[in-house]
């Protein structure tokens, strides 16, 4: 005798919001029409696929990837273990990023590593008229950011190879964003939760985590137009030493944004404009 809905919930092993996001992902329901149907009956076959999806969360692996896709900004974006599961905190900079970007006129946005295309996607959707580009390294991250953009219809936006700042297409930039990685090589936290099984790469740049940070702002203002804007995202103890790397670079009106738990995550800044 298969399991009801309730009954398959409640001997997950999972807590309440991962056990229904996971049975929903099964069934191809929401979890209203859970809550509506907890005494339907599940066949055999979904209690099946239930089972072992919870018993590799229950392992560790994080629901975004057994699932194969993660809300961000209100957009529904595949994510692969190719590419970091984009996280609330980012949100921080995208909001930034768009008040800094007007939306009545053509502009040149870059995202530097971008992933899964989650910052480059959301300023395009959000700026319609912005010429969008997303950078990353990794070709199967690409191949993601690609696929989201082809799946959410957008065609402001684009995404190549490139390292960094080598190999971008020639031009200036209204702004730039980039939530590099920032985890230094030995910190404890790469071995816990989720990141254990996030791509290193996307995680750690190596040795104290400031290598891709000091990359992304040394590099930047010879990238921007005059007023152009330079958004990153740095770790949780990282925000002086951001701002450090900002001001001496020549960067001004530098802008510190704490993310939603109040923690530091996003420091900002501008070229000057020239006088007159």
């Amino acid at each position: 005798m298969t399991p009801t809905v309730r009954q398959a919930l409640a001997q997950s092993g999972l807590g309440p919001v991962d056990a229904k996001v996971l049975l929903a992902h099964v069934l191809g329901c929401n979890r209203a029409w859970l809550a509506a149907h907890e005494a339907d009956a599940l066949t055999r076959d979904q209690a099946d696929a239930f089972a072992a999806l919870s018993r590799r969360r229950r392992d560790g692996e994080p629901v975004a990837y057994l699932t194969g896709n993660r809300e961000f900004w209100g957009l529904t974006l595949t994510v692969t273990p190719d590419v970091l599961i984009p996280r609330p905190e980012t949100e921080t900079l995208v909001e930034f990023a768009l008040s800094k970007l007007p939306r009545d006129r053509s502009l040149r946005v870059l995202d530097l590593g971008t992933g899964s295309g989650a910052i480059a996607l959301a300023l395009a959707h959000d700026r319609p008229r912005a010429s969008v580009l997303g950078t990353d390294l990794s070709a199967q991250a690409l191949d993601v950011a690609n696929g989201n953009a082809r799946r959410l219809g957008m065609s402001n936006v684009a995404f190549t190879a490139a390292d960094w700042y080598a190999g971008i297409p020639p031009g200036s930039w209204d702004l730039i964003a980039s939530n590099p990685p920032y985890i230094g090589a030995v910190d404890s936290h790469l071995q816990e939760g989720d990141l254990r099984f996030e791509p290193v790469s996307a995680l750690s740049p190596g040795v104290d985590g400031h290598s891709a940070l000091n990359i992304v702002v040394d590099g930047a203002r010879e990238h921007l137009v005059p007023g152009g804007w330079l958004v990153v995202e740095h770790g949780h103890d990282q925000s002086e030493a951001t701002q450090t790397m900002f001001r001496a670079a020549g960067f001004s009106g530098v802008v510190v944004l704490r993310d939603l738990a109040g923690i530091p995550r996003v420091v900002a800044g501008h070229c000057e404009l020239p006088p007159g």
